[in-house]
């Protein structure tokens, strides 16, 4: 049964894309790319859990914040294939994605990724990464976007949560944004690493209070970061602790 339900949520999310482009292509068109932050708040959310509903998987966002701030640097906690879902499924007002150059090798994900102006790159060349996260600045800035990404850069490596990059927490500091955590609750055990398939069962998404970056400097970069991949490990150990986090030890 894990078979057939991962096999028909994979064909139904890819042929929903595919018929989502034209119309995404279109009104990008007339409305000079305006289209795209409605699509990316209702409509690709709704794709993603009803394909999440194929799989038998129940989603949930918890909110333990105020809603979602205006601009923020959104993080998310990166060991699954689900997390593709589930970062689609949050519904994160005018966001735009940072993901893996690789991901252009997949047709669907290439068309819909430039046309909504997504941002990739190349995470083995940390120069180029750097330099295309900079030229993305001042798009970012004039449109009110948030961004996403996963500070683990990828799924698989050792351990529940593993090391994080500096490059989301430069940005949000270049950028005079606030950290925003969110954590993926279950995402690893119904299906873990690179795997394709995926239990049944329950994912929520735990959104956080923002963390400020106004206070920030390089100097300090190092260990603010080390203190929110703690914080990391404590949601990963005991969700309900986490909630009740007060962050001074961050702040």
């Amino acid at each position: 049964m894990i078979y057939i339900r991962s096999f028909l949520g994979l064909t139904f999310f890819i042929l929903a894309l595919l018929l989502f482009f034209p119309v995404l292509l279109v009104t990008n068109t007339v409305t000079l790319g305006r289209s795209t932050n409605f699509y990316i708040k209702h409509v690709v959310p709704f794709l993603s859990r009803l394909t999440l509903r194929i799989l038998g998987i129940r989603y949930e966002n918890v909110f333990h914040t105020d809603g979602w701030p205006s601009q923020a640097m959104v993080i998310i906690n990166h060991s699954s294939t689900l997390d593709i879902l589930t970062m689609f499924a949050l519904g994160v007002p005018r966001v735009r994605f940072v993901a893996k150059w690789e991901m252009q090798y997949i047709p669907v994900f290439f068309l819909i990724g430039r046309i909504s102006g997504q941002i990739f790159i190349r995470r083995q060349r940390s120069q180029k990464a750097i330099q295309t996260l900079h030229n993305a600045y001042d798009r970012i800035l004039r449109q009110k976007l948030s961004v996403l990404m996963a500070p683990e850069g990828t799924r698989k490596h050792q351990g529940r949560i593993g090391p994080f990059k500096k490059g989301p927490f430069r940005m949000a500091m270049d950028l005079d944004y606030p950290i925003l955590p969110v954590f993926f609750e279950g995402n690893q055990e119904l299906s873990s690493g690179g795997s394709m398939l995926a239990k049944p069962g329950q994912i929520r998404a735990h959104i956080f209070p923002p963390i400020s970056t106004k206070q920030w400097n390089v100097q300090s970069l190092d260990q603010k970061i080390t203190e929110i991949r703690e914080f990391y490990l404590l949601c990963d150990k005991d969700i309900e602790k986490a909630s009740q986090s007060s962050y001074d030890w961050i702040a």
